[in-house]
């Protein structure tokens, strides 16, 4: 599975590049604290499948990259995705590397 640091999301978002940010926790985890991503939990991910791009870049995350993990291997093994990459450690990363500030989600 391909992954991207928080340092090389950080730097994505810095300079603009065109990607797409989906976030695959809940809704009352992604209130708390999250990456201005498109919230799709992952249980709805099955059903939105249509909201997520094969043309570009897609950066998938939650709390440590474990349901993104799952959903990306999902989309990657039932929809033919190869343009997935999980962000490494998730939003918990994110809080301790990039934005200590962040609230714990």
């Amino acid at each position: 599975m391909k992954e991207v640091t928080v340092e090389e999301l950080k730097k994505m978002i810095d300079a603009k590049e065109d990607f797409q940010l989906i976030d695959v926790r809940e809704p009352a985890e992604f209130s708390v604290a999250n990456l201005k991503g498109e919230l799709i939990p992952l249980s709805s991910v099955p059903q939105n499948v249509d909201k997520i791009s094969k043309t570009k870049k897609v950066i998938v995350h939650c709390r440590s990259g474990k349901r993104s993990a799952n959903a990306i291997t999902f989309l990657e093994n039932n929809h033919g995705y190869d343009n997935l990459y999980n962000l490494k450690g998730g939003i918990l990363a994110w809080k301790d590397e990039i934005d200590p500030s962040m609230p714990a989600s």
